[in-house]
């Protein structure tokens, strides 16, 4: 008994602590500064719209019912109010429709609604080619905001050329502005595609002129956008015939070559019939070819002399090997989307002063000094691959060369053995698979800049070597001939000048005349056998890459006669005017040579670099001997 007594008083003593410990106020004199804690169940919200879903399902507390061709859909207005701004302002406000128990939608499609219904409930919605055309809309009217950048995002990522102008138009009209964006840039990248399909050929005319005249059409020539016109006409032209002239207007006539436009004022079955105001816009641009460049000039801002301008310019300029002081593999590209250089994967071995084009997509360096000797090797760059390959020997060594293209045959010219100037050249052989010898030029030519307009092949300046003086001399090869042939001299002697063709007008930019390295610049006109002075450079330069790319000159590197330069200046001949590049390039650089290639797919090696040792880096900036003539 005495026992129980014990043990019933303990177990008082122990309930009567336990009571005291959970009464208010028990914990006044704890020692922590809070003990409150809040406690979040996370899957609450989602648990709580799953049970509402049952119910919908089930037809249970439902207390509306929207109705959508004819189907309805018993909902919960909370849940639609929760969710949607459309329905909040209709349940929620003076509108007679928060007192109806049938809510008719008839812009909406009952297979969207339905679609909608369940995202409201669930927060997932399935977008398909099938149902977005009507879901979006939908989505739209109901300002369902997330669903409809979801389809906006869904098209986005199907934009194709076939398609690419109905998504537009269909961006257009639901205010979708990012989809509307992206799909314009889309159709102007992809504009020698696009106009293919039928989707271009069912546009309006309002629709096509404003396709026209946009600055950034992605088109290698005008003549694209001439082509597009004449197709969109001949696909009905009975009716669309009248509209030819407003079709012109936004057609860059004049940026045409005169051949081109001579050829169609009499061979283009459209024009021969069409009115005296789309006669008068051919004259107009053939008589623009007839201009000095200070008439041009005053027409730069005439909406049909402007050269376009594409945003999403898949062109890249590639500058390989250089001195920098030493002959360097390093290898850059500048992106023109991106406005920005990166490094490219090096070159095999080192090469400055070599001839570099693009020859059928590939990147070749042909010959070159690699830092001891003048060689006649050639390396290959495969754009899609991202690598460099050993290419087919040239029959001479040669450096300080120019390279071109012509008819689809590569050439190298010109150059310095290691001996002498050279008056020789050659052609690749694709059937052979090795160079031959063409016939020699009528000078020795080191430091030779070359170019090509129409069916010649010019080789411009140099450096002689025999009489050891630069030159201001220039010769044209013939291939049908086999034969060179001086043309007028350049306005002042130019060795290591660079050269490039705008317009069918040949562009000679720095150079020098022993130590004097120019800023100056001229281009010669074939129709005139004649050369003509423009503004001078911002930086003097000899040595220096050029490219052409849209219907601008691009002038890489090269030196100024004391230090190598890693700046890029380009010049308009809209305006006869330089600008600078922002962007610079990683390496100091002359004797580099530049090519242009049109394939995106070099894109996708940018940021490559080879592993390179501390110690070559540094070989590399060791000084190289004296800078050859």
């Amino acid at each position: 008994m005495a026992h129980q007594d014990a043990e019933s008083a303990k177990n008082e003593v122990e309930m009567e602590s336990c009571s005291e410990s959970m009464a208010p106020g028990a914990w006044a004199g704890s020692t922590a500064a809070n003990v409150n804690e809040k406690f979040k169940n996370d899957a609450h919200p989602n648990d709580g719209f799953s049970v509402m879903n049952e119910l919908r399902k089930q037809g249970s507390l439902c207390d509306v019912t929207l109705v959508a061709e004819g189907r309805q859909f018993p909902v919960h207005k909370v849940v639609l109010v929760s969710s949607s701004p459309y329905f909040r302002a209709m349940f929620n406000g003076t509108m007679s429709e928060s007192s109806q128990e049938l809510v008719n939608l008839p812009a909406v499609q009952s297979s969207a609604l339905r679609q909608l219904i369940e995202y409201i409930y669930s927060g997932e919605v399935e977008v398909t080619e099938e149902n977005v055309q009507s879901l979006l809309p939908a989505a739209n009217l109901l300002q369902l905001s997330w669903v409809r950048d979801s389809c906006c995002r869904f098209l986005q990522s199907h934009l194709h050329p076939s398609n690419c102008l109905g998504i537009r138009s269909f961006a257009d009209v639901h205010s979708c502005s990012d989809l509307l964006v992206a799909s314009t840039n889309f159709t102007e990248e992809n504009f020698a595609e696009v106009v293919k399909g039928e989707e271009f050929l069912n546009l309006n005319e309002v629709d096509v002129c404003a396709l026209f005249s946009s600055d950034q059409l992605s088109v290698i020539s005008e003549e694209k956008v001439f082509e597009a016109a004449m197709e969109w006409v001949r696909f009905d032209v009975a009716v669309r015939n009248k509209s030819l002239r407003a079709l012109l207007e936004h057609v860059r006539l004049p940026l045409l070559t005169k051949e081109f436009l001579v050829s169609i004022s009499q061979e283009n079955e459209l024009l021969k019939d069409a009115d005296k105001d789309c006669k008068d816009l051919i004259i107009e641009a053939l008589t623009y070819h007839l201009l000095p460049i200070e008439l041009k000039t005053k027409q730069g801002g005439s909406t049909r002399t402007r050269p376009r301008l594409p945003l999403g310019l898949s062109k890249v300029l590639i500058i390989v090997g250089g001195q920098a002081p030493k002959a360097i593999k390093k290898v850059e590209a500048y992106d023109y989307k991106n406005e920005c250089w990166q490094r490219l994967t090096d070159m095999t071995t080192r090469r400055c002063r070599a001839g570099v084009a693009n020859y059928k997509g590939f990147i070749w360096a042909v010959g070159g000094f690699n830092g001891s000797q003048r060689v006649r090797t050639v390396d290959i760059f495969d754009p899609v691959k991202g690598e460099w390959n050993p290419g087919p020997p040239m029959d001479a060594r040669r450096s300080t060369l120019g390279a071109a293209v012509l008819n689809n045959n590569l050439y190298a010219v010109g150059g310095f053995d290691g001996a002498s100037g050279l008056d020789t050249a050659e052609v690749y052989s694709e059937k052979k698979e090795c160079w031959c010898r063409i016939a020699d030029m009528t000078t020795r030519r080191s430091s030779v800049g070359v170019g090509v307009v129409g069916s010649f092949l010019y080789a411009v300046g140099g450096y002689d070597g025999c009489q050891r003086q630069c030159l201001n001399s220039v010769e044209r090869y013939d291939p049908d001939a086999n034969e060179w042939s001086k043309v007028a001299d350049m306005t002042t002697r130019r060795s290591g000048a660079g050269v490039g063709v705008v317009d069918g007008l040949l562009y000679a930019v720095g150079g020098h005349d022993g130590p004097k390295v120019r800023k100056s610049a001229e281009f010669y006109n074939p129709q005139c056998n004649s050369w003509t002075q423009i503004a001078d450079m911002l930086n003097r330069r000899r040595n220096a890459g050029v490219a052409a790319v849209n219907g601008m000159i691009y002038v890489v590197g090269g030196d100024d006669g004391t230090t190598n330069l890693n700046t890029v200046e380009f010049y308009n001949p809209q305006t006869d005017t330089w600008q600078w590049l922002e962007s610079t390039m990683e390496v100091e650089r002359s004797y580099a040579g530049v090519a242009v290639i049109d394939n995106p797919q070099v894109l996708e090696h940018f940021g490559f670099r080879q592993n390179r040792s501390i110690e070559a880096e540094a070989d590399e900036r060791v000084e190289n001997e004296r800078f050859e003539l």
